[in-house]
């Protein structure tokens, strides 16, 4: 299949190749925010619109603690990308390879060909993947908590360690099953935790040969502190929250190595656990490097205070994949609450380029942060001068992402969820065998007895 006629086959052909097509890379925060102001404020005759991103959904990053303790469906935490648009086509695949001297990407479909796509505009909003490093056994015991399909399966996980525990007297069965490391202390690292904590110390009432006092939560950051973003008032008033609940919290800390779930660390301890999650920050996207386009010092796309990408022609970036000067030396955070503030300005410089007129250069007063660390319990700085713990930096917590979710139906949505959660005790049903679904079909289709007994599948 020829370049000419892959464009054609996404576009139609036509007189559309001569539109200005858009492209815009990546579904996230900054590309579905971009997409939809440019598909309100363009013309349909003035430019076509493409969005590629490898899932048909954009997720709602910061309720991710809360989908993997429960207290958010899963389903809830995510905006069909094809719902919110009505002339953008959503391409389901990955772009592999850019080439702004060509003014073209590799794309590989989520299944068939790859194919090369033509663009006029280019908008780089692939987003971060986490920031691993070489550690020994991390490759392989790991989990992130970066997708709705990993904190989906972290809950399941968490479930079925207690499942495990209560289902053996082996005291280093159990003592592996019941410890819980998580590597990371930012806001990713402190919510997921607590929100896990939570789930696991309601959950325990229901295991009857488990005591609280056997689970152990480790909480491993290689700074002095936690949660820089809420300043550091606020956040050792959260650092103690945790040790209260008998989190173990250690600072100056490193994990060194976790070869067959043995966890070591730098303090000298030495444990086993069936849990191992890295929230130790994000990088950009592997596409980014894939490109001919100018990076910074560490990998994000060179950007201007307009949101263009320095020494291109009609790219722009924004969001986690770029380094945004914020006027003062430094750079903007990568962060939710900045990509959702680029994506108008970014949208209206696409149109100032496409019209001939005037960018406009970003510029953003941090609001402040909010952390939930468990149900009724939080950190908040709010304006710089408002500093709050526990209860009601846990309703500033929830009163603003629930304001912050896009469309109406997710916000509905995750409100019924906590709603119901007023009156209804939480739910523990594990789903392990949802990671493989084909696990039980496969061993159906096996001897199931050998030498006169059951066959035991591993």
């Amino acid at each position: 299949m020829t370049e000419s006629r892959n464009y054609r086959l996404v576009h139609g052909g036509g007189d559309e190749a001569e539109i200005p097509h858009i492209l815009i890379v990546g579904g996230g925060y900054l590309g579905m925010y971009t997409a939809r102001r440019l598909e309100k404020k363009l013309g349909s005759g003035e430019a076509r619109i493409t969005v590629i991103d490898p899932n048909s959904y954009m997720t709602y990053q910061p309720f991710l603690p809360e989908a993997a303790a429960g207290n958010i469906s899963p389903r809830n935490v995510v905006v069909p990308l094809r719902k919110v648009f009505d002339r953008v086509r959503v391409l389901g695949g990955r772009v592999v390879r850019i080439d702004h001297a060509d003014n073209t990407v590799r794309y590989e479909p989520n299944v068939g060909e790859p194919q090369t796509l033509r663009y006029d505009y280019l908008v780089m909003a692939a987003g971060a993947v986490s920031r691993t490093l070489p550690i020994p056994g991390l490759a392989e015991w790991g989990i992130g908590i970066k997708t709705v399909e990993e904190a989906a399966y972290l809950r399941n996980h968490v479930l079925n360690q207690l499942t495990i525990a209560d289902s053996t007297d082996d005291k280093a069965v159990r003592a592996k099953a019941l410890s819980f490391v998580f590597v990371g202390g930012g806001f990713a690292g402190a919510e997921a935790i607590a929100e896990l904590e939570d789930l696991v110390r309601d959950a325990v009432r229901v295991h009857p040969s488990i005591e609280q006092s056997e689970v152990k939560f480790y909480l491993i950051e290689a700074a002095d502190k936690i949660l820089p973003e809420v300043g550091p008032e606020v956040g050792e008033k959260a650092l103690n929250q945790l040790r209260r609940r008998d989190i173990d919290v250690r600072l100056k800390t490193f994990l060194e190595s976790a070869v067959g779930q043995r966890i070591k660390l730098s303090d000298g301890a030495e444990f086993d656990a069936g849990t191992l999650v890295w929230t130790a920050g994000v990088k950009p996207s592997p596409v980014v490097s894939a490109s001919d386009l100018p990076l910074g010092p560490k990998g994000h796309v060179d950007t201007s205070e307009y949101l263009t990408v320095n020494g291109t022609d009609n790219v722009f970036a924004g969001g986690d994949n770029a380094q945004v000067p914020d006027g003062n030396g430094g750079y903007y955070p990568p962060n939710a609450q900045n990509a959702v503030r680029q994506a108008p300005v970014l949208a209206d410089n696409v149109i100032a380029t496409l019209r001939n007129g005037k960018l406009k250069a970003y510029k953003h007063k941090n609001l402040g942060a909010v952390a939930g660390l468990g149900v009724h319990k939080g950190a908040a700085q709010l304006f710089g001068k408002i500093k709050l713990n526990g209860r009601l930096a846990w309703y500033a917590h929830r009163s603003y992402h629930l304001l912050a979710v896009p469309t109406f139906n997710r916000k509905l949505r995750v409100l019924s969820d906590w709603t119901l959660a007023f009156f209804l005790r939480r739910d523990f049903a594990a789903l392990p065998e949802m990671s493989d679904p084909r696990q039980a079909f496969e061993e159906a289709s096996q001897p199931q007895v050998e030498d006169g007994r059951l066959r035991r599948v591993s």
